[in-house]
């Protein structure tokens, strides 16, 4: 190899180690934001639960997912792989919710 792809590899190097810190410190805010959403359906599965209204609200899930959908295309990202995380995420949330009843049921029961 000669001293010149050595520099090209090495700038490569330097310049892929950069775009990585950029994607890492993405999925930090990532984190953080899922962390904040998720306390505020935590406070929505809590509600939920004390009025006994159902864990999951198909009409919203629907409407959520179109306007994702758009957003998605607005920002240039797939709007099929925005729906697959919307529906991965409302699954764990219902699942919460769920369980949420579930603890309200119980206590509602003298459990």
């Amino acid at each position: 190899m000669t001293d010149r792809a050595f520099d090209e590899r090495d700038a490569a190097m330097s310049e892929l180690l950069g775009i990585r810190s950029s994607i890492d410190n993405i999925d930090a805010a990532l984190i953080h934001l899922l962390a904040e959403r998720f306390k505020f359906t935590q406070q929505v599965g809590r509600l939920k639960a004390a009025h006994g209204l159902p864990p999951s609200d198909p009409d919203r899930e629907k409407r959520q997912i179109a306007r994702l959908r758009a957003l998605a295309v607005d920002a240039h990202l797939d709007p099929a792989f925005a729906e697959k995380w919307f529906n991965f995420v409302v699954a764990e949330v219902i699942q919460h919710h769920e369980e949420l009843a579930g603890e309200a049921n119980g206590d509602a029961a003298g459990l």
